[in-house]
This record gives C-alpha cells, structure tokens and sequence, in this order.
C-alpha cells in the first residue's frame, strides 16, 4: 500500500475540475482509498456519473456544479462548502484551461490572457485563500496546484497557458515557505502531457507520447504526502536542469520546434505582422 492512502483515509478533500481526465482519475484513487471527497466542475451530470463509479463501500462524496470562472460564484461554492463539512483537510487545484495560439495570431485577443489567467490563476488563489485559514487553524492541511512541464522549458505557441501556470507556481512557492513551519504545505505537480480532453483539439499531439489520466493521478496523490514542494516526473526534472544550464540552447530549441510546426495560416499572420511593422 502506498503511503498516501493510509493518511488520506476520511481526510475531506476538494478536487476541481473532477469531471474527466486528471481530477476524474485523481478522484477515483482517492475514492478507493477511503477520502471524503467534495468533487467540483461545470457539469453536474458528469460529476454524477463520476461519483456513480467510484467503488463499492467508498466513503460517502457530495459534488457541487461551479463556474471557477466567476470569482462570485468561488465565494458561494467556498461559503456552501464551509457550511455543510467545515474546513477542507487538502485542496487540489486541477481545473484548467489551454490555449495553442502563436502570439503572432493573439494582437487582437487580449481576452485569452484574461480567460486563462481567472481559470488558472485566479481560482487556485481564491480557493486557497478562503480554505486556507481552516487549515492553519487546525495546524494541518496541504493545497496541491497541477501545473504543467511546459513551464520548466521553452514551449512556443501557448504563452497565454504556460504565463498562467507560471503565475501558479510562483505562488505556490511563495506561500509554501510561509505556511509550511505551521503544518500546512503548497505542492505543485508538473504534469507532462496527459491525454485529456483539453489537448484533443490539437492534432500535433495525437501521435506524440502522452501519460495517461492514472499515471497523472499517481503523482497527484504523490503531492498527498511527500515533503518536497514540487513534484515532477524524471524527464521533468531533466529538462528543468538542461534549461536552466543552457538557457540559450533552450531558447534556440523552441524556436526550430516553432518553425518546424508552422502552419500556412501562421506564415501568413507572421508576414502580415512584419508588414504592421
């Protein structure tokens, strides 16, 4: 048995983004292994039929339907929550949003950074900081941001996503050192690319190597328990150290990996751009 699974037995954790992929996984193995789960998303119907699977005898879950793109409706989920199971034992920060669009095509929409940035950023810190004061209070707790490997090396064509996932784990830094010496930790995960919904649209990735939802849940329910503030796959941490010892070699691979996947659409947005000029 894991060591995570003898700690997580009737803790109250709340999961976002609980409807598929990563938090749908997550959820399951933290079903099996006993924790009272709060499982949160847009969809009702999907947490439903989440929850109708999870295994016989798992402790009893509730789910609650929220737009984490509207700071008002995060208030009235945190308040809801609060009120009916009192304070949350662990938070994990799962849902998110992606965008693949070069900056080149993103002159005219500013409103990519906004979405990204409210659903990535601002939720995971709203969340903390209404659930974080119960757990400083009972001196226990742990908040776990999933972020993303793409934030550890040069990606083109996602800076709307990868500057919001940024954000989130400067945060998580920051606010682990703060709270770790009073029985609370911040964990982030980077997560290689996980064959989810959110990468569907982009056909680049149907014939590239993925981890799947499960392999992503176990090194979500990893940040259960370890004293790190990060956790990452070993390739993750290989390219973090390649990045940061050869920065330039880093910033030249990124640019041939843009050139290389261009498409006529983007020659032509880059041309037009040159021209602006």
């Amino acid at each position: 048995m894991a060591q995570w699974q003898n700690k997580i037995r009737g803790r109250r954790v709340l999961i976002t983004g609980a409807s598929s992929g990563v938090g749908e996984a997550t959820a399951k193995k933290l079903a099996a292994a006993g924790a009272v789960l709060i499982l949160v998303a847009r969809r009702d119907d999907e947490l439903q039929r989440v929850m109708s699977e999870f295994p016989v005898g798992s402790a009893p879950a509730s789910m609650y339907a929220c737009n984490l793109s509207d700071q008002t409706a995060i208030d009235a989920l945190c308040d809801k929550v609060l009120a009916e199971h009192g304070p949350i034992d662990v938070l994990i920060n799962n849902a998110g949003r992606s965008i693949r669009r070069s900056i080149f095509a993103s002159f005219e929409r500013f409103h990519d950074f906004e979405r990204t940035m409210q659903l990535n950023y601002f939720a995971p810190v709203k969340l903390t900081l209404r659930l974080m004061p119960g757990m400083l209070e009972r001196g226990h707790g742990r908040i776990i941001n999933i972020s993303t490997m793409s934030t550890l090396l040069t990606v083109p064509r996602f800076s709307a996503y990868v500057g919001s996932k940024s954000a989130l784990d400067g945060f998580s830094r920051s606010v682990d050192a703060e709270v770790r010496g009073k029985g609370v930790r911040v964990c982030t995960v980077h997560l290689p690319l996980v064959r989810t919904p959110m990468i569907a649209p982009t056909r680049a990735y149907k014939k590239v190597k993925t981890l799947s939802p499960e392999g992503a849940a176990d090194l979500v329910c990893e940040a259960l328990t370890t004293s790190s503030p990060q956790v990452r796959t070993l390739a993750g941490r290989l390219v973090h150290m390649q990045s940061s010892a050869l920065p330039r070699v880093t910033a030249k691979a990124g640019q041939l990996m843009f050139k290389q996947m261009m498409s006529k659409d983007e020659k032509q947005q880059i041309a037009e751009a040159t021209r602006r000029r």
